[in-house]
């Protein structure tokens, strides 16, 4: 429906595009999934959120959640909804206590604990062992290059962050893998079930414009989305 340079589906409100296109670009996402979306007021922050209060009638346009970067949701027909355009999404399923959960996870959210928070939270569900976590495209190790205050917020915290991180041929410059950085925090909270992102070519947002909104590649660009409901 969006034009170039947000063609075709951009979810984006605040990126430039025809709200009425985006309306209808939502509008169309949540007659595909079945399911009305949820978003949230993503702001690269640890913020976390329960959906399942949120009124749905007006949605997919509006009543967004407040600010947060992740949510999660006990009960069915609504799906908790990551918007991204080089940023991680991570989408949760908790199989026995049938809670489904996502976050935002760009290198603010992963080092500023977004994943930790949310953990946390749906620790109160129950054993997060059994956990299933899908790991969504991102920019990849290829293309996403970072100065050394990117480096050393991971690696302060957890010196085995560092494997993420490969020097480029700049000086200060690093390759950092998003996917392999959440991958080592969801491990160090227990949980082991997880799939997608493997940080190879397939996945990088930046390295496929056919496939993925990249806003590093692009400047101006839409937002896709990755979401998850329980049905």
């Amino acid at each position: 429906m969006s034009e170039s340079p947000y063609d075709s589906l951009n979810l984006g409100e605040h990126v430039g595009d025809d709200p009425a296109k985006v309306a209808e670009n939502r509008r169309r996402l949540a007659y595909a999934w079945g399911v009305p979306p949820v978003f949230m007021q993503q702001v690269h922050g640890k913020n976390v959120v329960c959906i399942d209060s949120v009124t749905l009638d007006a949605l997919p346009t509006e009543n967004a959640v407040p600010v947060a970067d992740a949510c999660w949701s006990t009960r069915a027909g609504r799906a908790c909804t990551i918007m991204v355009a080089d940023c991680l999404p991570v989408l949760f399923y908790l199989p026995q206590a049938r809670v489904v959960a996502a976050a935002h996870a760009g290198w603010r959210g992963l080092a500023g604990g977004v994943l930790e928070n949310l953990c946390n939270t749906l620790s109160d569900y129950g054993d997060l062992s059994d956990s299933r976590v899908w790991l969504g495209p991102c920019i990849g190790p290829q293309a996403f290059e970072v100065g050394e205050e990117v480096r050393q917020a991971f690696v302060e915290s957890d010196p085995q962050a560092a494997q993420a991180f490969q020097a480029t041929a700049r000086q200060g410059k690093y390759w950092a893998d998003l996917a392999a950085l959440a991958r080592q925090r969801l491990q160090l909270q227990g949980l082991t079930h997880i799939v997608g992102n493997d940080s190879s070519m397939t996945w990088c947002t930046y390295s496929n414009p056919e496939l993925y909104f990249s806003h590093r590649r692009d400047g101006r660009s839409g937002r896709f989305a990755a979401g998850i409901a329980l049905v």
